[in-house]
């Protein structure tokens, strides 16, 4: 863990990048990683913003605010500089502002949660394929996320996963994010 001051590192976060909310909790140990929670960073009036989905549905809050309140717990990952797709930053950021109109939706979470139970492996096939337009559906903080990047940029962030099942742990993974440290 490399922690870094908010107001060292705020200059350099930017549109689209990953904020990670590390907190050992269900949704964490399911998806084998050490976190719990995904949101996007977000410029609104230059100041930088977590945009998210939680259980009351979707909102942006000021990340240094975010931070205050839970310093060593938000992870930032910048969109990696290698990657190509990097001037499509601010599509993915807008995509997201819409996304998190739309109610949050605990049904989705619970159903991609069961695809970890050993018996509904067995019976369920996981959803490979980021199904047709999109429907105005609730969405839970990594599906925004991830369909905010396919859908406002075009770029498919978890590639033989759909965005109805992807989850923190599985953006943490993606190599088109590098990890840059732990806010204070």
């Amino acid at each position: 863990m490399h922690t870094l001051a908010l107001d060292e590192a705020v200059s350099e976060i930017a549109d689209g990048d990953l904020l990670l909310y590390r907190r050992r909790g269900l949704i964490a140990v399911a998806g084998r990683s050490r976190y719990s929670h995904a949101a996007m960073a977000v410029w609104m009036g230059g100041r930088p913003f977590v945009a998210e989905m939680v259980l009351g549905g979707g909102r942006a809050r000021p990340l240094r605010g975010e931070v205050r309140r839970r310093p060593g717990r938000w992870d930032w990952f910048s969109f990696s500089r290698r990657a190509r797709h990097s001037v499509q930053r601010a599509l993915a950021a807008q995509k997201m502002l819409e996304l998190i109109e739309r109610p949050y939706n605990l049904r989705g979470l619970l159903l991609a949660a069961c695809l970890h139970l050993p018996l509904a492996r067995l019976l369920v096939h996981p959803d490979f394929e980021d199904a047709g337009p999109d429907r105005g559906r609730p969405l839970f903080c990594s599906q925004a996320f991830s369909a905010a990047w396919r859908l406002g940029a075009g770029v498919d962030l978890v590639p033989e996963l759909a965005d109805r099942i992807t989850e923190p742990g599985d953006l943490a993974r993606c190599a088109l994010f590098a990890y840059r440290g732990t806010l204070q």
